[in-house]
C-alpha cells in the first residue's frame, strides 16, 4: 500500500509538470497545471463516485474495474465485505442453533436487554408465563411477572438462590426461576417446572408431621408406664429394672426425635412472622447457658457475652431453639473440660449470635454437609450422646425464616465457631438502658 501512495503522488507530480510544459511554449504555465490538476481530481472524483455507487447499490457484487491505489482499494473493501458476510453467515447460523435448542428445551427462557426489556423467548415461555409474540415483545419483565417477589428478586441482583413462585397464567403450576447476568448486564430468565417436585415435597411433609404427630401418642403412653415401673425398680428384679431403664432411655430419644420431626415440619409449613419482636438476648442466652450446665453435669465451663446493644427482632421461641441446638451440640461434641461461649456480637452485614468452643472440632470436607437432616460426622459417637441428627437442620430452617445464615468455622483440633448472621433489617435499636457489654459465666 505504501508503495502505491508513492506511486500514486510521483504520478500526481508528473501529471503538473507535464501541464506546466504544454502550457509554457504559450506562456501559460499555471493553466496547463491548473488543467492537468483539474484533470487529477476529475479522476478522482470518478472513482470516488464509482466506490459510492458500488456500495449504495451493489454491495454484494464484484468491485468496479480500477488500476492503482484505486484498484487496491475496492479490492480490500471487497475482501473485507466478504470475511464480514461469512462472519455474520456464520453468526446468524450459531444463533439459529441455539434458539432452536432453547425451542426444544422444556424450561422457559428468556432472553433480556441491559435495561430489563423482553428480546426473545422460546415456546416453553409463552406455556408457562403466557408471554404473547405479537404484544409482549420490548416489553419490560416486571410488566409481565408483577409478583412482588419476583420484583425484589429482579432488582435486587442476587441471583446464587433461585425463586419459587406459582406461574402467572396458571396458579397450579409451580416454578423455579434462576436469573443469569452476561455481556453486557444483559440477563438470562430461566423458568422450570417444579410442579410434581412440589406436591412430592409437600407429601414428604405431610407423612412426616402425620406419622410424628400419630407417633406421640403411643410414645406418651409408654413413657407414663415406664416411668411407674421406675418408680417400683425395688420390687422388681434387677435385670428388669435394668431393662426398663434401657426402655425409658430409648423412649425418651424416640420422644425427642418426633418433636424435632414435628418442629421441623411446622417450620418449614408456616411462614412464620406472626410472633416477631425485640427480643431480650441477654436473659435468652442466660437461661440456655443454665440448661448446658446441667446437661454437661458440670464437666464444662460455660460464658455469655453481649457486647452489641441492638435488640435482635424475631420469634423468641424459634430462636431460642436454634440457639439451645448449636449450645446443647457444643455440649455434646465438645469434650469434657471445654470451655464454650455464646455471643451477641456486631457482624459486618448485620449482627451474630455466636456459639464457639475450643474442643475437637470438624474436618472441613464435612461443614457442606451438616445442616443435612441425620447427617452426621461420626455415626457412632452421635448415636452415644443422644442427638437427633436433625438440630443443625432446625437451626437452618429458623435462620431461612428470618433471612439469616449459618456460618460454620472449624479445623481438627481447633475447636468450632457457629455465626448466626442477621441482616441489618433485622435489628431493632437499642433501649437506653442496654448496656453497651455485658459479660457473664459460670
Amino acid at each position: 500500500m505504501k508503495r502505491l501512495w508513492k506511486k500514486e503522488l510521483w504520478r500526481l507530480v508528473g501529471l503538473t509538470a507535464l501541464g506546466g510544459v504544454l502550457g509554457w511554449p504559450f506562456s501559460a504555465i499555471g493553466i496547463g497545471v491548473a488543467i492537468a490538476l483539474g484533470l487529477q481530481l476529475a479522476y478522482q472524483l470518478r472513482q470516488l463516485s464509482a466506490l459510492h455507487d458500488w456500495l449504495a447499490n451493489h454491495p454484494h457484487e464484484e468491485p468496479p474495474a480500477a488500476s492503482g491505489l484505486w484498484g487496491e482499494l475496492f479490492d480490500r473493501l471487497y475482501r473485507y465485505q466478504k470475511g464480514q458476510r461469512i462472519t455474520q453467515r456464520r453468526l446468524r447460523d450459531t444463533l439459529s442453533r441455539i434458539q432452536e435448542s432453547s425451542e426444544a428445551m422444556r424450561d422457559s427462557v428468556v432472553m433480556l436487554d441491559r435495561h430489563g426489556d423482553m428480546e426473545w423467548w422460546n415456546s416453553a415461555a409463552e406455556r408457562m408465563l403466557g408471554l404473547k409474540p405479537a404484544h409482549d415483545r420490548g416489553q419490560h419483565i416486571t410488566n409481565l411477572l408483577r409478583d412482588p417477589s419476583f420484583v425484589d428478586y429482579f432488582q435486587a441482583r442476587e441471583y446464587r438462590e433461585p425463586l419459587t413462585l406459582t406461574s402467572p397464567i396458571d396458579e397450579q403450576m409451580i416454578l423455579q426461576f434462576q436469573i443469569t447476568l452476561y455481556g453486557d448486564d444483559e440477563r438470562l430468565v430461566m423458568a422450570r417446572d417444579i410442579t410434581r417436585l412440589h406436591r412430592l415435597e409437600q407429601m414428604r411433609r405431610d407423612f412426616v408431621a402425620n406419622v410424628s404427630h400419630e407417633l406421640r401418642t403411643p410414645l406418651t403412653v409408654l413413657s407414663g408406664y415406664l416411668e411407674t415401673y421406675s418408680g417400683m425398680a425395688d420390687q422388681l428384679p434387677g435385670r428388669m429394672s435394668r431393662g426398663i431403664e434401657q426402655m425409658r432411655g430409648q423412649t425418651t430419644r424416640m420422644q425427642n426425635l418426633v418433636n424435632d420431626l414435628l418442629l421441623l415440619s411446622r417450620l418449614e409449613i408456616d411462614q412464620g412472622g406472626q410472633d416477631d419482636a425485640p427480643l431480650e438476648l441477654a436473659s435468652m442466652m442466660d437461661n440456655i447457658r443454665r440448661d448446658a450446665e446441667a446437661l454437661s453435669s458440670g464437666s464444662q465451663h460455660f460464658e455469655v457475652i453481649i457486647d452489641e446493644a441492638r435488640r435482635l427482632v424475631g420469634s423468641e421461641k424459634e430462636i431460642h431453639s436454634a440457639l439451645s441446638n448449636l449450645v446443647f451440640n457444643a455440649v455434646r461434641y465438645a469434650g469434657e473440660d471445654r470451655h464454650i461461649r455464646l455471643r451477641w456480637a456486631s457482624h459486618a452485614d448485620g449482627a451474630c449470635l455466636e456459639v464457639a468452643d475450643d474442643g475437637e472440632g470438624i474436618d472441613p470436607h464435612h461443614i457442606p454437609r451438616l445442616t443435612e437432616r441425620f447427617y452426621r460426622v461420626d455415626k457412632g459417637r452421635s448415636t452415644a450422646t443422644g442427638g437427633t441428627g436433625l438440630g443443625l437442620a432446625i437451626v437452618k430452617h429458623v435462620l431461612l425464616r428470618h433471612q439469616a445464615w449459618l456460618e460454620i468455622d472449624s479445623h481438627p483440633g481447633a475447636g468450632a465457631t457457629f455465626r448466626c448472621v442477621f441482616p441489618r433489617e433485622r435489628l431493632a435499636s437499642a433501649e437506653s438502658e442496654a448496656p453497651a457489654a455485658l459479660t457473664t459465666s459460670d
